[in-house]
This record gives structure tokens, C-alpha cells and sequence, in this order.
């Protein structure tokens, strides 16, 4: 039987720390995993839903996009995926009866566990301006809002419509046609925050804003770089695939501040040797210093170039560009500027260098521990340098891999949720629904809450996701969604944003993954495409949280029916009917889509096209892959500092919190921790388990402060230290973000520790 939601706020200023773990998964995970589900669901509904985790006929898991095998286990889902479905899937619910209980203000001193845990949306809830709850609302009467406030604008360029990849192709599809119908290229998404570094970086190289791999290239591959990524937390999935890796003879090579369990031990608990031994994953740890990422990957370039054939020169010469001018830049790298940047030994990168030459095949697989800096987009150019180099891009068993995060993060931006589209996305948009797009750049991000902090935008639609608690510099996040004239969020549960509005809110409850669609056409399915570029079905089961939910897609239609009214000549009427629809204007819009609805019919999908991965072919400005020569740069740390990464717990998913544990970690029962190298800890008189404030150093000159943090001792690397967010997105300035791609430089912030007053 499924438990009830919290009713008061757990206490999570007093964690409990216990040694770190050096084994991801087992037992533990197994047992974790059942808890959380049979709390959320009940015991027979938890067994009927994750049966139907990632199966073909079944549903993708709401959590991260690491893709499926083709041959698949009957549990085919982790811990934190079973958490993420348990969550959707849950018993428990948030009535207007609820809202009538819990005032917004209420609501906003909540922490976003105590959200999280109240259960799932059923009802259109209506904030109207100067009142002090929500309201019930019908569907019409909630178009009509959101109608009134657009047609007040000035500019449709005054709205700004965010999407979360847990976002279905179709509703990403409908959804950007809608705003560029309105007038507006203001789509920022999660992609803005995490690799949209990636994309940048891998665009200008290799012609495509994606990784170059498939599963199967992992299971060929000689060598794995695992740079800047947590998966035994972030993806435990593919702990598996690299499992299965070096059971085939692959070496892997972790390169990150922090130890992380799950890459020195995983305990695959699918087999039986798996669970009682595992399989050690790295063979090369390089606890690198934050930032240090370009540094080492600039040196060891440096040194392939000095070893007798080790570049590939038939590959470099046919087809490559830039190469004399990255030679140049790659032979001035020192030695002493890259173990000062990297804080490794000489010893270790050596060792990585024969690792490097010994390997035919090469993948490097990063995620924001390399994207979140300032040099991030720098620094993936120099990971493609690196493959380049030796042939490492197009070839089995070799390539780059950017693992993403959200479920369809990626489809999302296939699908055209880009504030700077391609104007050949713009032709074929033109073309298929005879309307002319706007040409002119949208707002990111980051952009999108300077534009309304300053009163440049007045209209915020979210398509899923927790903006609020997601973005930078929460302060000022915060004020200036407060200074929006409305606020809109489609959501399946309770979140941060839901408390912090503008002066008219709305919340619009909507399926999950979970459960079943049916529309005027019958039962529906929606796409997704996972961090390999392949794409599938997802076909929900279970009946939905509550009679007045509608789907994504069936949102975005009557909107842009209400909104666009008799201007618009597309048939949104009869995409809400049936989504086969939708998919045929994909397939003729979208490249790689064509037979779409044939072709998705396939029992586990199809891999859309990769010209580097597929032909070598590099659909860049000069028709090559493209070396680059960017000086290398990495954080200075003043002294008295520490520099500090944020990250996931491992009872979170993003920002939704599932829990106040990080078992590998050693922390229980509580999220204000800060982790400190135990030399570091004793230079700043820091001592273990007492309470300090962090307060980020920014050119600004404004104090941002989190306050009460426990302190752990643990072992980061020298003058790196690391938080849990959301709670630290506090310290991240708004203008703190990487070059080229604006993405928040959330893993390189400047700290002064100051005791705290809860000591």
C-alpha cells in the first residue's frame, strides 16, 4: 500500500555523514529502488509500471536519455529511473483542496522535496493577481488568460515559452510551431543550461551538434575517457554499457574532481557476479582540478604530436582543416602551466598517454563537469581535437559522446526548441505550413531572465520542467519571474516555480509517461530520441492521475487554437486528434524523419542519420572536421578560496529531489553539506561537521550567500570543494556563463567559506 505525503517539512540542517562508498549499486540499490516505489505506488502497481520501463512496447523512462539495448533485460531501469517513474506513477494527489489549504506564500517557504512528495497534479489551478491561492480553472477559461495576456503585448517578442526535455517530440514539434507562428524565435530550453556547450563545440568541428556513437560503438571500443560525469548517479545505466565494455577488454579512464563510486565499482544487479563482486571500472583515475579539462587534454595532444605515428595523417589530410594552426597552439603547451592548471601528477598523464597510444578506438564521453565553465566550448573543441588527431571520429568503436540528461533533451532541439534556428529549419517550416518564421535570434536562458528582470518580457510559458529552481543566481531568477505580468506551467507535480509568479499564475496539469492517451483518433504514442541519436515509441498504461489532465500535445493545440485563432490555417484540431499527423509534417520538415510513422513502427525505433559517424562526412563551413587552436584557459583560485563545483545528490533527479540521502557519498538525512579536501580544510581552519556559509566572489562586487552548509571532510581535489543544487544556485551570477554557448558556469565558482550563525 502506498504511503502517505509528508505534512511538515523534514529538518535537513543536521545531516548525518558516514564514510563514502566505492560500489555503485548491488543489494542496496535493489532494496532502495522497491521502498521508494511501493511508497509512491503500492506494491501491485509498482510491479505492473516498471515492468514497462524501456521496453519496446512499452514506456520511456522520464529520467535520463542513455539509450536501450536492443536486446533488453525485463528490469530494464536503475535506481533513479525507478524513482522518476514511482514519482509519476504515484498514488498520491494535489486537489484544489490542497491548494485551498496551503496559501502560495506557504507554498514558497516549502522546500522542493516537500513539494515533490505531495503527489500529482489534477486539476487547471488559476493564481489570479493581488489573490493568495489558487483556484480551480477550467481549460477554456485558462486559454482565455493566457490569450488576453499575449494579445496584450507589444511584440510577441514580450513571451517567452521554455520547454523540458522530458518534452515529447510531437509536443516539441506543435509547441515551436505555435511560437514562430505568434512571432517568436524566445524558445530557451534545459539544453540552454546543461550542453548546449556540446552543441556549440561540436557543430563548429564535426558539422553536428550531437555525439557520434552508438551503444555498440562503446562495446568495440579499445579506450573510454569518462571526463566530467557521474553515472552511477546521473546515469546508471550506462554503468552497464561500460561494464559490458571491459568485459570485452576496453580500458576506461575517469577523469574528474571527485572519486565517484560508480566508476570505481559496479555491482550489476542483473547478474549474479554482479552482485556479489562487481567490476572494477577504472583503470586510470586523473583527479583533475576543476576547470583543468583543456589544459590536459591541450598536453596530450602535445605529446601524440611528439610520438612517431601516433597521428593518423591519411584521416588529418583528407579530412581535416586547421591543422598547421592547432599543430602550432599544441606544441607550446607546457608542462608546468598543465600540472599547475590540472593539479595531476606527471606521472599520471604519462600514464594516460600510453593508455591514449595503445588504444585503435577511442571514445571520451563528458558531461557538465566539462560544460559548465567559462572555456567549456574551448574545452570539447579540445576533446575533438584529440580524436581527430588519431582517426577517432568515424570509425567503430571511437568518437565523442556528450551524455546527456533529460529524457528527450535532445529530440526537443531535433524537433526545433532553438532560440537561434538554422535557417534552413526555417525554409522547410516555411514551405510545409505557409507562414513566414521570424528570422531574428530568440532568448536563451539566461537572456530570457535578464529580458524580464528589465520588463522586456512579460509572458513566461514553461513546457514541464522547475525553472525557478534550475536556473542561476536564484535571487534574481526569482524577482524577475515575480516581475512577469503571467506565468504559466505545464506540470504533472508541485515544484518552486509553482510559488514563485507573476502577477497571474496558472498551473496546467498533464499526462506523464506513464499513462495513456487517448485522443479523437484513438490511443496515441509520442516519440523521444535518446543521447544517441536513436528514436522510439513511448506508450503509457496506466489510467491517468485525474479526469481534467490533458496531453502536451492536446495543450499546445487548443492554446495555439485560442491564441492564433482564424490567422492561422494549420490543422491543430486535427494534430490533437491524432499525433500519426504530426509525425508526417516531422517527416517532411525534419531530415533523417522521412517516413516517420513507418519507420517508428520498427520494435525499437531507428537511428536517425550521422554524417561524421556514417560516412566521415562533415557538414561544416569548410566541409571538413575542423581542428581549433583557442588558448587554454582555467579558473585562478585567490588564496583563502576554494573553487566550487554544484551537483546532484543521489536521490535527486535534476532538480526534483527524491530524497534527503546520498548513499556513495555517505550523507543522510540532509542536502547543506559542502565537500572539502581535508588539507584544504585544515589551511582555512575549517573543521569537520561544522556549519559555514558560502559566499561566491564575483566581478560584480554582489554578495550572494547560502547559508547554514555542514561542513565534510572529503576527498575533491586541492582548492575544490562541491554542493548539492538547487540550493546552491544562489552563488551562480547571472552573467557567469561559458563563451559562445551562455551556459551557466555552475561547476567553477569562486567561495569564501564564513562561519555560520547556526554554529
Amino acid at each position: 500500500m502506498a504511503s502517505k505525503p509528508p505534512k511538515g517539512d523534514p529538518v535537513q540542517d543536521a545531516p548525518q555523514v558516514a564514510p563514502a562508498q566505492h560500489a555503485a549499486a548491488g543489494l542496496p540499490a535493489i532494496g532502495h529502488t522497491l521502498r521508494i516505489a511501493q511508497q509512491q505506488m503500492g506494491v501491485r502497481r509498482t510491479a505492473l509500471t516498471l515492468l514497462r520501463v524501456n521496453q519496446k512496447d512499452g514506456f520511456d523512462c522520464p529520467g535520463c536519455a542513455w539509450p536501450e539495448p536492443d536486446h533488453r533485460h525485463a528490469a530494464e531501469f536503475c535506481e533513479n529511473g525507478a524513482k522518476a517513474v514511482a514519482e509519476e506513477a504515484t498514488l498520491r494527489r494535489v486537489t484544489p483542496d490542497f491548494f485551498a489549504a496551503h496559501p502560495v506564500a506557504d507554498l514558497a517557504g516549502r522546500s522542493g522535496y516537500w513539494l515533490g512528495q505531495q503527489g500529482r497534479l489534477t486539476h487547471p489551478m488559476y493564481l489570479a493577481e493581488g489573490a493568495e491561492r489558487y483556484e480551480p480553472v477550467s481549460w477554456e477559461r485558462a486559454f482565455d488568460i493566457v490569450a488576453e495576456e499575449i494579445a496584450a503585448l507589444d511584440s510577441p517578442d514580450e513571451s517567452v515559452f521554455y520547454t523540458s526535455g522530458r518534452t515529447s517530440n510531437e509536443a516539441a514539434f506543435l509547441y515551436q510551431l505555435f511560437a514562430r507562428e505568434l512571432g517568436t524565435n524566445n524558445l530557451p530550453d534545459c539544453s540552454n543550461m546543461c550542453h548546449e556547450s556540446s552543441g556549440s563545440a561540436l557543430t563548429e568541428t564535426i558539422g553536428i551538434g550531437k555525439g557520434s556513437v552508438l551503444l555498440e560503438d562503446l562495446y568495440k571500443s579499445d579506450l573510454i575517457i569518462v571526463a566530467g560525469q557521474n553515472p552511477g548517479t546521473n546515469h546508471p545505466r550506462m554503468l552497464s554499457a561500460l561494464e559490458k565494455a571491459k568485459n570485452n577488454g576496453a580500458k576506461i579512464i575517469t577523469v574528474n574532481p571527485l572519486p565517484e563510486a560508480g566508476l570505481e565499482r559496479f555491482k550489476n544487479p542483473q547478474t549474479a557476479q554482479g552482485m556479489l563482486k562487481g567490476t572494477a571500472l577504472t583503470d586510470l583515475f586523473l583527479q583533475i582540478r576543476l576547470g583543468g579539462d583543456q589544459a590536459l587534454f591541450r598536453l596530450l595532444n602535445k605529446l601524440i604530436l611528439e610520438t612517431d605515428g601516433a597521428v593518423d595523417e591519411t584521416f588529418v589530410r583528407e579530412h581535416t582543416h586547421g591543422y598547421e594552426d592547432f599543430v602550432h597552439a599544441a606544441r607550446a603547451a607546457d608542462w608546468d602551466d598543465t600540472l599547475r592548471a590540472t593539479g595531476l601528477e606527471r606521472e599520471r598523464i604519462e600514464e594516460a598517454l600510453r593508455m591514449v597510444l595503445a588504444s585503435k578506438r577511442t571514445v571520451v564521453c563528458w558531461a557538465m563537469g566539462l560544460t559548465q565553465h567559462k572555456h567549456a566550448v574551448p574545452t570539447i573543441r579540445e576533446v575533438v581535437n584529440f580524436l581527430l588527431l588519431r582517426g577517432n571520429i568515424g570509425r567503430p568503436g571511437a568518437g565523442v559522446c556528450p551524455v546527456r540528461g533529460h529524457s528527450n533533451v535532445q529530440g526537443d532541439r531535433t524537433m526545433g526548441i532553438f532560440e537561434r534556428p538554422a535557417p534552413a529549419f526555417l525554409d522547410a517550416l516555411e514551405k510545409e505550413f505557409g507562414f513566414a518564421p521570424p528570422r531574428h535570434h530568440g532568448l536563451d536562458v539566461v537572456r530570457a531572465i535578464k529580458a524580464l528582470r528589465d520588463g522586456e518580457a512579460k509572458v513566461f510559458f514553461a513546457m514541464g520542467g522547475n525553472f525557478v529552481a534550475a536556473s542561476p543566481d536564484t535571487d534574481v531568477t526569482e524577482a524577475a519571474m515575480r516581475k512577469a505580468r503571467l506565468t504559466v506551467h505545464v506540470s504533472t507535480k508541485l515544484n518552486r516555480s509553482h510559488a514563485v509568479t507573476g502577477a497571474r499564475a496558472l498551473i496546467l496539469p498533464t499526462l506523464g509517461r506513464t499513462e495513456r492517451d487517448v485522443q479523437g483518433g484513438g490511443e496515441q504514442f509520442v516519440t523521444v530520441e535518446d543521447s544517441m541519436g536513436m528514436v522510439h515509441a513511448s506508450r503509457g498504461r496506466l489510467e491517468p492521475a485525474g479526469k481534467q489532465l490533458l496531453s502536451e500535445p492536446a495543450i499546445v493545440c487548443r492554446l495555439a487554437r485560442r491564441v492564433l485563432g482564424s490567422a492561422s490555417h494549420t490543422p491543430w484540431e486535427e494534430f490533437e486528434k491524432d499525433y500519426a499527423t504530426v509525425r508526417d509534417r516531422i517527416a517532411r520538415v525534419i531530415p533523417g524523419f522521412e517516413d516517420f510513422n513507418a519507420k517508428v513502427a520498427r520494435p525499437g525505433g531507428f537511428a536517425l542519420p550521422h554524417a561524421p559517424r556514417d560516412e566521415r562526412r562533415f557538414p561544416t563551413a569548410t566541409g571538413k572536421a575542423n581542428f581549433t587552436a583557442a588558448p587554454v584557459e582555467y579558473p585562478e583560485l585567490p588564496a583563502g578560496r576554494l573553487l566550487l563545483q554544484t551537483l546532484r545528490s543521489h536521490d535527486q533527479y535534476n532538480t526534483t529531489i527524491y530524497g534527503l540521502d546520498d548513499r556513495y557519498r555517505g550523507i543522510k538525512n540532509g542536502r547543506r553539506v559542502v565537500l572539502v579536501n581535508p588539507d584544504d580544510a585544515a589551511g582555512l581552519g575549517l573543521t569537520e561537521g561544522a556549519y559555514a556559509d558560502l559566499v561566491s566572489e564575483w566581478q560584480d562586487g554582489v554578495e550572494r550567500r547560502a547559508p547554514g552548509f555542514r561542513i565534510v571532510l572529503y576527498p575533491t581535489a586541492r582548492g575544490c570543494a562541491a554542493a548539492y543544487y538547487p540550493e546552491t544556485n544562489v552563488l551562480v551570477p547571472l552573467d557567469a556563463t561559458a563563451d559562445t554557448s551562455n551556459t551557466p558556469a555552475s561547476k567553477s565558482v569562486v567561495v569564501r567559506l564564513e562561519q555560520s550563525a547556526i554554529d
